[in-house]
């Protein structure tokens, strides 16, 4: 796959603590992304933030909320993210999904190198 030029950057805030059926919400964003082949999927897990319920989330254990921010960050052509859309719409109950284009310098991929 060569993955050069526009590309949109698709990121999805939410809570660590969310999950979907039984997993950590992150893991199951970035096997569905695996799944569809996507070109590659980033989790970051923040040190302080909040959303819209205005409760600060921070990721330090005098905190009031163990909840902390977490952003997973994909890239690939329009095409390949309109597939994922939908299936985050179902996935993310609460959260921000927010979609950029970008331009991507260089992108490597080497076939037969995927690991479990």
């Amino acid at each position: 796959m060569k993955l050069k030029g526009r590309a949109k950057m698709l990121r999805v805030y939410f809570g660590e603590d969310d999950k979907w059926k039984d997993k950590p919400l992150y893991r199951a964003i970035v096997e569905k992304c695996r799944e569809l082949d996507l070109a590659g999927a980033t989790v970051f897990r923040g040190i302080e933030g909040y959303g819209a319920s205005t409760l600060i989330h921070r990721s330090h254990l005098l905190s009031f909320s163990p909840d902390a921010p977490i952003m997973v960050s994909v890239i690939d052509s329009d095409e390949n993210i309109q597939k994922l859309l939908p299936i985050l719409d179902e996935m993310v109950s609460e959260g921000l999904i927010a979609m950029s284009e970008v331009e991507v310098v260089k992108y490597s991929h080497q076939d037969g190198l995927r690991s479990e």
